[in-house]
């Protein structure tokens, strides 16, 4: 592995044992692999992958005790980020990786077996969907996305699949203070808290992150979320 990608993680506080390290290793192989049949990324570099992609999904560990944490949903996961790094590193987490389209699971389940991955699980289809069933509706202690939508929207999509207790971070970069004062009303309506908003910049870096901190204080009301398509067209505000 690169000398200073291990050094990041360092940074963050995140230490790979050899066996790990060889996993992010494959994981690259088989996003570059996959990439020129599909798209799943418009980074390749081995560096730029390891940054832009493997530290910045690990970056969570800044402003949350994985250890404490025991079921992980990624929702709008693409090409696994930042889920299949997170189970990577922490392999005692339990993951399920969800995204709306069909090849990039095929992809997220072939990376599963071929880095003999455990208690990591992939759905396809939509999150307003899979939210209004039991065996996931409520079910996590932590729900990530760092899928590119308005926060009031991906509030919809995400805090239904979080226990009372638990946590919804978005991951999100650049300015985003009046998103995140947009969203006010989605967060207080879906039982959320806005906890708070960490901004930094990835280690020995110049590329900003924010994260956006969620604690889920209520239950989510019945009607939320509402069914497939609605939230992105009609944000809670």
């Amino acid at each position: 592995m690169s000398d200073r990608f291990l050094k990041q993680l360092d940074l963050l506080g995140v230490q790979l044992k050899e066996e790990q390290q060889e996993q992010f290793f494959h994981f690259y192989e088989l996003l570059v692999e996959w990439n020129k049949v599909m798209n799943l990324t418009g980074i390749t570099d081995y560096e730029e992958v390891n940054e832009k992609h493997f530290v910045d999904s690990l970056a969570l560990a800044k402003v949350m005790d994985l250890r404490r944490v025991d079921r992980i949903i990624d929702i709008g996961t693409g090409a696994g980020f930042p889920g299949i790094p997170l189970k990577i590193a922490f392999p005692h987490l339990e993951v399920v990786l969800l995204d709306s389209l069909r090849k990039r699971v095929h992809f997220l389940d072939e990376v599963i077996q071929k880095l003999g991955l455990q208690k990591i699980s992939t759905l396809h289809g939509r999150a307003e969907d899979y939210a209004r069933m039991p065996e996931y509706r409520e079910k996590f202690d932590l729900c990530v996305s760092r899928a590119v939508a308005n926060l009031a929207v991906l509030s919809e999509y995400c805090i239904p699949y979080v226990c009372v207790g638990g946590y919804f971070v978005s991951y999100k970069s650049g300015n985003i203070d009046e998103e995140i004062k947009q969203a006010g009303t989605s967060i207080r309506v879906l039982g959320g808290n806005l906890e708070a908003v960490e901004k930094f910049c990835l280690p020995q870096s110049e590329i900003e992150r924010s994260f956006v901190k969620i604690c889920k204080e209520s239950s989510t009301k019945n009607k939320y979320p509402r069914k497939a398509g609605v939230p992105g067209k009609n944000p809670i505000l």
